[in-house]
């Protein structure tokens, strides 16, 4: 460690770091000495720790590109100003939604039929077509094309000039069974006891809870998906008539930190872009959003003179869905979990079967997450649970609780690892994650995994948790 103008490196690079230091302004430094926690290379960074007037990014880049991690000669204190964060949505008719959902649709049908089906169904679409393709081993009869052609119908694809005509656009099917490589080492072609199934492939998951709602989710991943949920329901319900299926949504909440517990204190901006159709006026949007959208969502008591409304800032969006935008499943991981928030392993959700624990790993860890908190353990926590190929016991698990605990995170760690069971054949059964129907699954591919009142959400279901006296 070497000391330089009041700032500590803490890595063999100190030479060129403080080469890089020097460069800055005196002004800018000692703002930095006045006011900045940084730990930008701890796993669990978040932007909590503000800097007053300086953005962040001229902080992060300097970080990364010179491996350093800049701390404050003065002490930390976590009682400081408030900052803003931002999450965003998408609606059930973006592209990427469309693909989980029916990715989704054709595991909840295979599920249905054959509860040991091994699933893992991607989907991609552009103007005029939808594929499917992966690798299914069921024994269910699953007519592919009209899942797909349901799927995109009931989102409101009916049409060409909305983006995509289910009834007649071109369905490509290219699926194959599962590698018997692959099923010989995580479930022995299904000879091994629910016990001995092994995870279906390495990686880790995060899961994330918070006090702020009475979700146990954030605030503003909260407001931004039921913004999107708002504008789905006025277009079905015709409210809004003008409105089409494709449309994103996106909140930026003020917030201040008490003592590592996020506190919001008002809504800063609200952006919505949704399509439309070509004869409706900017101004009609801006009312109808305000007055049947914004205003049954967001509570009046996070809403000020100061608050900023983007409403369709672009001027036009008639163009959307899959003639806008190729779509992918798999590429809105973080508005099906946390928006932003906590951390992510990387792994998507939807059409993946519970012995991907990319799906079941990031469920338990919510529940985890989750019963930490509402057991009033701790105001804010996460869990990360890691996996091997074909082994069923996690190679790790960790828990942090962003120094709101209760009692120390160790002991925390112990209650989460007596009351959770994480190997993934245990976790298929404890959640009920081998049934599928009834859009089970399909439901959780828009509009977020986690904070929904929904009983086929089994890993919301709070555990309590007692410490041992």
């Amino acid at each position: 460690m070497q000391m330089e103008d009041g700032v500590q490196w803490e890595d063999d690079n100190a030479a060129e770091q403080r080469g890089v230091w020097n460069k800055c302004s005196g002004r800018w430094k000692e703002r930095v000495r006045r006011n900045c926690v940084l730990f930008l290379h701890h796993p669990l960074f978040l932007p909590i720790y503000t800097v007053n007037a300086i953005p962040f990014v001229s902080l992060f880049d300097l970080s990364l590109s010179h491996r350093s991690t800049l701390l404050c000669s003065h002490s930390r204190s976590l009682e400081m100003d408030t900052f803003l964060f931002t999450s965003e949505s998408v609606n059930e008719g973006h592209p990427d939604k469309l693909c989980d959902q029916v990715s989704d649709a054709i595991l909840d049908a295979c599920l249905e039929q054959d509860p040991e089906s091994k699933v893992a169904c991607e989907t991609c679409t552009k103007t005029n077509m939808v594929m499917v393709f992966g690798e299914i081993t069921t024994n269910a009869n699953v007519d592919y094309e009209k899942i797909v052609r349901d799927t995109c119908r009931g989102i409101g694809f009916t049409s060409a000039d909305v983006g995509l005509d289910a009834d007649n656009c071109k369905v490509l099917v290219n699926i194959e069974q599962q590698s018997p490589d692959i099923a010989q080492g995580v479930h022995g072609h299904l000879t091994k006891k629910p016990e001995e199934i092994g995870a279906g492939d390495q990686g880790h998951m995060f899961g994330y809870a918070t006090d702020e709602t009475p979700e146990f989710m954030p605030l503003t991943h909260v407001l931004a998906t039921k913004l999107g949920a708002k504008l789905t329901e006025v277009r079905k319900n015709k409210t809004c008539p003008w409105l089409r299926p494709d449309g994103k949504t996106q909140v930026t909440v003020e917030y201040k930190n008490d003592k590592g517990a996020m506190v919001p204190i008002r809504v800063h901006t609200v952006l919505i872009s949704t399509q439309h159709e070509e004869t409706v006026t900017n101004e009609q949007i801006a009312s109808d959003l305000k007055e049947h959208v914004i205003k049954p969502v967001i509570p009046s008591q996070y809403l000020d003179d100061r608050t900023i409304f983007h409403l369709n800032p672009s001027g036009r969006f008639v163009i959307g869905g899959p003639h806008g935008d190729a779509g992918l499943t798999g590429r809105k991981i973080i508005i099906d979990t946390y928006g932003g928030w906590g951390a992510h392993g990387g792994g998507a959700f939807s059409g993946k079967d519970p012995t991907k624990v990319d799906r079941s790993g990031a469920y338990i860890v919510r529940q985890a997450a989750k019963s930490v908190v509402a057991s009033g353990l701790a105001r804010r926590c996460i869990v990360q649970v890691s996996y091997a190929i074909g082994v069923p016991e996690p190679l790790s698990v960790f828990v942090d609780t962003y120094e709101t605990g209760k009692i120390p995170d160790k002991d925390i760690l112990a209650l989460i690892k007596e009351n959770f069971d994480f190997r993934p054949g245990m976790m298929s059964i404890n959640l009920d994650l081998k049934r599928g129907g009834k859009f089970r699954f399909q439901k959780t591919a828009a509009y977020g995994h986690f904070g929904r009142d929904d009983p086929d959400f089994t890993w919301e279901t709070v555990k309590l948790l007692k410490p041992k006296a």
